[in-house]
């Protein structure tokens, strides 16, 4: 059904919802036309960028440890070449429904139009951030491949360069070579540019039909078993120490609390989007005993499972569990074990590092995106 109403949408909005993915546009080809909204809350055309010398398409988005390591580096080019009549435009091309939780653990962000502006703030960016996620047109008309896909237009709006950057990826060091530096100076001195087709490299464009993937997903997690242990003082002890090698998040909670319930599907979503990183996700419930099974019963309902990337440290600790209820009497001896400063407010919620150390605590509802920063905090 789902499959269905999404086709009919899709021809009710022109939407062309192809299984295949574009070829890049060739050298020489006219810029397409476009009409996207951007952070700034206009309409952008190209019309609205005719007086530039240059035009150089940025697409990219929220979420790529590519397009996140690249970002700075926008800026920096933005600053250096704007006074030289060149407009750099960035482009976010990816369909934010098109993401698995767990290609979304390199930056506190999705690929929503929501999240354009915070991602783009964070970065001081100066240029328009435009969105082509709901309906891709751009993105297939140039046919980028990836986050980020330099697409770089001259005075008469031919393509003269497509590919990346430069060469420093993911790295902090200095940019040793930069192909989109080497095309604007190129194309300003009126010269051919030596290397106009470069490989892209970055998280592949995520296009409307990976919808399915996405649902394949999460079917597939709502059925992995969700288990329910007891804990002791002596195993509250060994979480707190964290042998695992990963950063861990603790999270203490009632099926009494509102807030434990109202944030705890955050919980499973942020350690779905981490699942593939050093970080792993413990519950503790401060239920009595006797409500174990009303315990697993919530859990199982907010599927929160264990990822395969976990197993190995739940087999190093010796555990077999992520969800646990106390059982070890005074809960005085809990807080003792894990965290003496909890005042037993509930929830509360604690990252702690590879080696023990707590880096982060929150006694009240979280703030889901203060808790992915804080988390990739951990994991620097």
């Amino acid at each position: 059904m789902k499959k269905i109403l999404f086709s009919i949408f899709s021809l009710l909005c022109g939407i062309a919802v192809s299984q295949e993915i574009p070829k890049v546009l060739p050298i020489g080809s006219d810029l397409p036309s476009f009409s996207l909204k951007g952070i700034d809350g206009k309409s952008h055309t190209e019309n609205d960028y005719s007086s530039a010398d240059i035009l150089c398409l940025v697409f990219t988005c929220n979420h790529c440890p590519d397009a996140v390591a690249a970002a700075a580096r926008m800026e920096e080019i933005h600053q250096e070449y704007k006074a030289k009549n060149v407009a750099i435009v960035a482009v976010n091309s990816n369909n934010p429904a098109s993401l698995r939780p767990d290609e979304l653990g390199y930056s506190p962000y999705n690929d929503s139009f929501k999240e354009m502006k915070p991602f783009a703030a964070s970065y001081s960016w100066t240029f328009p951030y435009l969105y082509d996620g709901d309906e891709q047109k751009l993105a297939t008309a140039c046919g980028a491949q990836s986050t980020p896909h330099v697409f770089v237009f001259d005075s008469e709006r031919k393509l003269r360069y497509t590919g990346r950057m430069d060469d420093a990826g993911r790295s902090s060091e200095p940019v040793k070579k930069s192909y989109l530096r080497d095309a604007f100076e190129a194309i300003l001195a009126g010269k051919e540019i030596q290397e106009p087709v470069t490989r892209s490299f970055g998280c592949s464009t995520k296009w409307l039909f990976k919808e399915d993937t996405v649902a394949k997903d999460q079917k597939e997690w709502e059925q992995k078993p969700v288990s329910l242990d007891e804990m002791d003082e002596a195993l509250a002890k060994r979480i707190r120490e964290n042998k695992s090698g990963n950063v861990r998040m603790i999270n203490f909670w009632s099926t009494t609390c509102g807030p434990c319930v109202a944030e705890f599907p955050a919980l499973v979503e942020t350690y779905r989007r981490f699942q593939n990183r050093n970080v792993d996700f413990i519950s503790i419930s401060m239920d009595p005993a006797e409500d174990k099974a009303k315990v697993l019963n919530f859990l199982e309902s907010r599927h929160a499972a264990i990822s395969e990337r976990t197993k190995p440290s739940l087999k190093a600790e010796e555990r077999t569990s992520n969800n646990y209820i106390w059982t070890g009497g005074n809960p005085d001896n809990l807080a003792e074990a894990i965290f003496p400063e909890w005042t037993g407010a509930l929830p509360l919620t604690i990252i702690i590092s590879a080696e023990g150390e707590v880096l982060w605590s929150n006694n009240s509802e979280i703030d889901v995106l203060e808790l992915r920063k804080e988390l990739l905090k951990g994991l620097e």
